[in-house]
């Protein structure tokens, strides 16, 4: 899927008011930044500035054809509050990206720049008024916002668009909803999206004010209908909330299991690498370069939402998981990063985190950061992490170097290619804990479990083969250590 901006000739035309609020497409990146002590230019302030190459380009017939029948018509619309053009044009155009992913056909997006969002229609009534002629010019039939906008926004904005009106939150919960696959994930997104709907029942026409039940005995309710009732949204309200107990029943019970997995892991002293990152860097196509697990690979956001757990080894032989996770992204919803904690858990219980980041991205450093915030609310900022530089094949050359030099435990690589993928294993052996016990031990013949059990889980340093049995020198946990007294004439460590 490419983007490109829409042809000059092809430009939807403005008039009057449109005509002084939406700059030309050729407008520097920039012009902006102008300031005049510490306030923006009025005019540009005010202005909705649309944001070049967000269109999607439809190259063949078919395509076409089918998007025509299938997909959301959709306009995106952004507040720049804070940074730079930059900045908000980056926001926006992955927006555009996550828009695609849920199966929308992007035709045009725009940007104002405010102190804050306005509280009744986000972007203000007047621009509001603007964003409708918008949608009408382009055949729009849906309005993106880059912001989770409040219940009341959300019905003054679309009063005024007369389209439908989605937030960033109500899209990432919708591509959510599309890629889980486990129960434990359609779970979480369920959950989420009831958390996020909750708030933002709207009752049309006579429903909001109709009442269930209540009334006196000549009502007709019948038996168990008669007091003060309560209105059709308070129903459904209830209903809500009752479901989401249930599901967050169920998903304790679910998380419960996956516990006792990762106990039997820890038991079996198995040290675990979790792999995070931001969405489409590159982590699952890691995952199968690393472990061979043949997980899908898709280039879209939120191509994995379940937690996939594999084992791997290193050059030395060492045994360890991988668990690949949920991609993150800016602005991750609140209620998102709640309902899928426990799958996230995974990064928080890891003993080394493998911190993937798309080296040919604009702003790798943004993803970094944000992927970072979610790692600490996890719990896993003390955890030990390796910057792993995905893409470096596509990536430029300075930026790289950008990246490594201010990234102290950083290495490139290329999943697509495995350059890079040798190296990024011997480091992940050398960072992983070692056992605590060392020792020698003559093992018979006999106990081939006891064998079998140092070189998965345990470090086996040496290995020979006699007449009375295997010697062993190795290190190992203080369990496997017990169970191997028997057998160790002298212990070093």
């Amino acid at each position: 899927m490419t983007f490109s901006s829409l042809p000059q000739d092809h430009q939807p035309r403005t008039t009057g008011r449109r005509a002084d609020a939406l700059m030309d497409e050729d407008v520097a990146r920039g012009e902006f930044d102008h300031v005049d002590g510490g306030q923006f230019d009025r005019d540009d302030r005010a202005a909705l500035r649309r944001v070049l190459g967000l269109s999607t380009e439809l190259e063949d017939v078919t395509e076409v054809e089918y998007r025509q029948l299938r997909l959301e018509r959709v306009v995106l619309v952004g507040v720049w509050t804070s940074g730079t053009a930059r900045d908000a044009e980056l926001s926006l155009a992955e927006l555009a990206a996550l828009s695609e992913t849920a199966g929308a056909l992007v035709l045009d997006g725009v940007i104002q720049r405010r102190d804050k969002p306005d509280p009744a229609t986000y972007i203000g009534s007047g621009k509001a008024q603007e964003l409708r002629d918008l949608v009408v010019e382009t055949g729009a039939d849906t309005v993106v916002c880059d912001g989770e906008l409040s219940p009341g926004q959300l019905i003054h904005l679309e009063d005024v668009v007369k389209v439908k009106v989605v937030d960033r939150t109500a899209l990432i919960l919708d591509i959510f909803a599309q890629h889980a696959k486990s129960r434990e994930g359609k779970a979480q997104v369920s959950l989420a999206q009831m958390q996020y709907m909750l708030p933002r029942l709207r009752g049309w026409g006579q429903s909001l004010s109709r009442q269930m039940g209540g009334g006196g005995s000549s009502s007709g309710g019948g038996m168990a209908t008669r007091g003060p009732g309560e209105t059709k949204i308070e129903t459904d309200r209830r209903r809500i909330r009752e479901k989401m107990a249930k599901m967050r029943r169920e998903i304790a019970d679910m998380k419960h299991g996956r516990e006792l997995k990762r106990q039997e892991r820890h038991r079996n002293r198995v040290p675990s690498v979790a792999i995070a990152g931001y969405t489409n860097a590159g982590k699952s196509s890691l995952l199968n370069q690393l472990t061979g697990a043949g997980v899908l690979v898709e280039n879209a956001l939120f191509a994995t939402l379940d937690p996939t757990v594999r084992r791997a080894t290193t050059p030395s032989g060492r045994t360890f998981t991988l668990a690949d996770t949920v991609g993150f992204v800016r602005h991750l919803p609140h209620d998102l990063v709640e309902a899928f904690r426990s799958t996230m858990e995974e990064v928080g219980e890891a003993d080394l985190i493998l911190h993937v980041v798309d080296g040919a991205h604009p702003a790798p450093e943004e993803q970094l950061a944000t992927v970072r915030e979610v790692i600490r609310d996890v719990g896993g900022h003390d955890i030990p992490e390796i910057v792993v530089i995905n893409k470096a094949d596509a990536a430029d050359e300075l930026a790289l170097q950008r990246l490594l030099r201010a990234e102290k435990r950083a290495i490139a690589v290329s999943a697509r290619t495995g350059l890079g993928v040798e190296q990024l294993l011997e480091w992940i052996d050398t960072e992983l804990p070692r056992p605590a016990v060392e020792l020698e031990a003559l093992v018979p013949y006999t106990e081939g479990g006891l064998v079998s059990r140092v070189h998965a889980e345990g470090e086996v340093l040496a290995e020979e083969h006699t007449g009375e049995g295997t010697l062993l020198t190795a290190r190992v946990h203080e369990e496997l250590a017990a169970l191997l007294e028997p057998y160790t004439p002298a212990v070093s460590g």
